[in-house]
């Protein structure tokens, strides 16, 4: 529900200028305005009148929001600019290391740090007094040796909850994940000295060229390869940024240099099934990314997941799937298509692949169950349910790909859909 600002006319006639402030804002945390929007909304305002607290949200919400994941972020701005300056504190406060009192505070929002971060602009709190004689509160030491560092800290944290410094720390340290992969042995021999078939053609040919008289036994080994990585990423609304964060780490895979994957293949779905693998291939992240969001037109927008698996299986499964494949889904399995549809398309994809891995970052919460029909139809198709929704959970993907009785949470889930 939405709570709009007691608001009424200032006095020093400053609304064009807090207008524009207030745009700035939302271009730090991330809307896309330029100097035709802020111009556009002082217009609307002006025509709409500023007589009316609900007319004056909803005429800049039109003017300045275009998406749907646009909305938290300006209903945040929006309160902590125009509704609440004591809200813009405790979240300042939020920012400081301070000691905390037993009272309970009030959490923060998601995309709430943001929003703050987005009003202040980089300015700091106010200083502590340095304690001294005339000091009114005694100095408080602590020994924060044994805490844990920030970067631990940051391997925890929700991706949804990271402020606009900590995302770009975390899209970082995403870029530097390992994710080793053990080779494949094959049905082809290759020369090997220590192999245990014997290679007769290659010991005659030897022997023809010293006269028929044979000195060595060659001998032949199982050839190895590289398995290939697929991608399928949930781009609905719902999953915004963790997909996001999940494509960064993704694209770092993909370039990187040195054995490992031999091919990594990368498709979104949210309406439908988008191939982004070529976008890949480019070494700048952001180029990539930016490539990819323009061809995904369903970005941030509803969930089919059963059409897209089937557009997968039908157009793309024969070609990306072949030499032991491992299928990386990312979704929190909301899905409002046909559970027979999605369960039939899910143990199609099992059966196409090594290993079929769900990362679901609805898995943070200890309370999480199996109730959305749609994930009671896709669970029991997946060798390994995971949680995804911080790099801690990126990380631990290595023992869910190389392990192959590794399960995640899925023995736990299915026994909750027996009871």
């Amino acid at each position: 529900m939405v709570r709009y600002a007691e608001l009424s006319i200032p006095e020093d006639g400053k609304l064009v200028d807090n207008i524009t402030h207030f745009a700035r804002a939302l271009r730090r945390a991330g809307l896309p305005i330029g100097p035709g929007r802020v111009r556009l909304a002082i217009e609307a305002v002006a025509a709409a009148g500023f007589a009316r607290k609900a007319d004056f949200y909803w005429v800049l919400h039109a003017v300045f929001v275009n998406r749907p994941e646009e909305r938290q972020v300006f209903n945040q701005i929006f309160q902590l600019y125009w509704r609440d300056p004591r809200y813009l504190e405790h979240m300042m406060s939020l920012m400081l290391p301070a000691i905390r009192n037993v009272t309970e505070e009030r959490a923060a929002e998601a995309a709430a740090k943001r929003a703050a971060e987005a009003l202040l602009d980089g300015a700091q709190g106010p200083e502590p007094p340095p304690a001294g004689e005339n000091s009114d509160n005694p100095e408080i030491q602590i020994d924060a040796s044994q805490t844990a560092s920030s970067d631990e800290r940051l391997r925890h944290l929700d991706f949804e909850q990271m402020s606009t410094e900590e995302a770009a720390r975390a899209k970082r340290m995403l870029a530097r994940l390992q994710l080793p992969v053990r080779p494949l042995q094959t049905r082809r021999l290759r020369p090997a000295n220590t192999g245990r078939k014997p290679d007769w053609r290659a010991s005659m040919r030897a022997a023809l060229r010293q006269g028929g008289e044979m000195t060595r036994i060659h001998r032949r080994a199982p050839a190895t390869r590289w398995p290939a990585l697929i991608v399928l990423c949930d781009i609905s609304g719902s999953m915004s940024q963790y997909s996001r964060m999940v494509l960064h780490f993704v694209h770092a895979v993909a370039n990187r240099r040195g054995r490992g994957w031999a091919k990594v293949h990368a498709f979104t779905f949210g309406t439908r099934l988008t191939n982004i693998t070529h976008h890949l291939r480019s070494r700048d992240v952001d180029a990539a990314l930016n490539a990819a969001g323009a061809q995904a037109q369903d970005w941030q927008g509803g969930t089919r997941i059963g059409h897209c698996l089937r557009s997968f299986n039908v157009d793309w499964s024969r070609r990306v799937l072949g030499q032991g494949a491992v299928v990386l889904l990312i979704s929190d399995g909301l899905d409002r298509d046909d559970p027979a549809l999605l369960a039939r398309e899910m143990q199609r994809l099992n059966l196409s692949s090594r290993r079929l891995i769900w990362l679901n970052p609805l898995l943070r919460w200890d309370s999480f169950a199996p109730r959305a029909r749609g994930i009671r139809a896709m669970l029991p198709y997946v060798d390994s349910f995971r949680a995804g929704h911080c790099i801690a959970s990126l990380d631990a993907l290595a023992q869910a790909i190389s392990d192959p009785d590794d399960h995640g949470e899925k023995a736990r889930l299915m026994a909750m859909l027996s009871d």
